[in-house]
C-alpha cells in the first residue's frame, strides 16, 4: 500500500472530504429510522455524555494550539509544537473529540449515522497520518514526540 494522499498542497481535500461526512452523519440522524424505543433513553444519556466530552476536549485542544488552530493537516504558519495538555495524551486531540460528538450525536438519533461516524474516523485516521508527515517536516523535535505520546486518536488503543 502506498503512500497516503495529502490531498491539495495544504490538505483541503481532506477538510472538504471531514465535512462531507459530517453532513452525512447529521442528515442520516435526522432523515434515517432512529433506534428502538426501548434504547433511547438510556442512549440519549450517553450521547449527552459523548457530546459534553468531545466539546470539552476540543476546547482544550484548541486553547493549547491557540494561532495554530486550523482545519488543514499543514500546520498554520508560525504555528508551534504543541505537546501538552490533551496534546500529552494523544496526538490528535481535536480528532478525538470530534468522534466524541459524532458518536455522540449518532447514538442520540439513529444507528444508520454511526455508518458515516466510522467512515469519519477512517479519514481522520487517514488525515492525521498525513497531517504527521508536515509536522515531521516543520518540527525537528516531532519525533521525540510521537515516542512520548504513542496513540494518535484513542489513548491505550490507536
Amino acid at each position: 500500500m502506498g503512500e497516503i494522499p495529502q490531498l491539495g498542497a495544504r490538505g483541503g481535500g481532506w477538510v472538504a472530504l471531514q465535512f462531507v461526512l459530517v453532513a452525512a452523519i447529521l442528515g442520516l440522524g435526522l432523515l434515517a429510522p432512529g433506534w428502538p424505543d426501548g434504547a433511547r433513553w438510556w442512549l440519549k444519556g450517553a450521547a449527552a455524555l459523548l457530546v459534553v466530552s468531545g466539546v470539552l476536549v476540543i476546547a482544550r485542544a484548541g486553547r493549547a494550539l491557540g494561532a495554530g488552530f486550523t482545519p488543514f493537516p499543514r500546520p498554520a504558519e508560525g504555528a508551534e509544537l504543541a505537546d501538552s495538555g490533551p496534546y500529552a495524551v494523544v496526538r490528535h486531540p481535536v480528532y478525538s473529540g470530534g468522534l466524541l460528538i459524532a458518536a455522540g450525536l449518532s447514538l442520540a438519533l439513529s444507528p444508520w449515522a454511526l455508518v458515516a461516524t466510522g467512515a469519519l474516523a477512517l479519514v481522520w485516521a487517514m488525515k492525521a497520518s498525513v497531517e504527521e508527515r508536515f509536522l515531521r517536516e516543520r518540527y525537528p523535535g516531532y519525533e521525540a514526540y510521537c515516542e512520548r505520546t504513542r496513540y494518535r486518536l484513542v489513548p491505550y488503543v490507536y
